[in-house]
């Protein structure tokens, strides 16, 4: 198991180390570094992982190099490596929206460096994430490949991507959990608006969430059928449906994510 070193100490990278414990990761393997002191340190002690001194001792140490940081610090952190890069052994993995693989080898000035997109959503904290990679093209081996993949299915499913679909996969699943954490809010703040404590109408609109998607996942119906088959004719749910379609809940939803599809296309500029 070769190391892994993480640059930026935010929630994402909780996110995923966590899942990673949870799945048994052996996190010996991991370092990290950030720079902010406080959150490294607090995230080192919390998963009990290693800290780096710098980022240029953590490239020396890892082989597969997490950029988990905003895309407007990356120049002056590949400024500060480029010169300790390893072309034939490192692989860099950058988890910003809208920074391009194209992008990062130009301000490496390798054009041959095996680079890595990832987008990876917050569930990965419970082992239940949602991972989209885009690889640099002719640059890994099937091996390579394998590898990567299989430290990211460790908290998350894995689908591998044209890096031309990045920008929707951070509308359809790294953003769309806040939409559905909304959503749960929402359905529980109606629980207690008709008498239900807010606790248990938090649970169980969570329940209701995940076995949807669950049967989405698992049944490969339709998701157009499956909620047919819930709206029984004169019924309570096909009323319910009546409302959302007159609110406009189906537009935007649509409309909210080509928002966050088009922030993501903007960050590129």
């Amino acid at each position: 198991m070769s190391k892994i070193g993480i640059i930026g100490a935010g929630n994402v990278s909780r996110a995923m180390l966590t899942g990673m414990s949870k799945s048994k990761y052996d996190l010996e393997m991991v370092y990290i570094n950030s720079k902010s002191q406080e959150s490294k340190e607090r995230l080192a002690l919390d998963l009990m992982i290693k800290c780096a001194k710098n980022n240029i001792d953590l490239v020396k140490k890892s082989k597969y190099i997490i950029f988990a940081l905003k895309s407007k610090n990356y120049s002056e952190v590949i400024e500060e490596i480029k010169d300790y890069i390893d072309v034939d052994n490192h692989i860099f993995i950058s988890l910003a929206p809208g920074y391009t693989i194209g992008e990062f080898k130009e301000k490496t000035g390798y054009e041959n460096l095996k680079v890595v997109r990832a987008m990876p959503n917050i569930p990965s904290y419970v082992a239940e994430g949602m991972t989209c990679l885009s690889f640099s093209e002719g640059d890994f081996s099937e091996k390579n490949k394998q590898e990567v993949i299989d430290i990211f299915e460790y908290f998350s499913e894995v689908e591998v991507l044209e890096e031309d679909y990045m920008d929707t996969a951070v509308s359809i699943s790294a953003s769309s959990p806040a939409y559905v954490y909304v959503m749960i809010e929402a359905m529980g703040d109606a629980g207690v608006l008709t008498g239900m404590p807010r606790k248990q109408s938090y649970k169980l609109a969570a329940q209701a969430v995940i076995g949807a998607a669950k049967m989405v996942k698992e049944l490969d119906l339709h998701p157009g059928e499956l909620k047919d088959a819930v709206c029984s004719p004169g019924g309570t749910t096909i009323e319910a449906i009546k409302v959302l379609e007159k609110r406009g809940f189906r537009s935007a939803l649509i409309e909210s994510m080509l928002a966050c599809y088009n922030k993501s296309k903007l960050l590129q500029k």
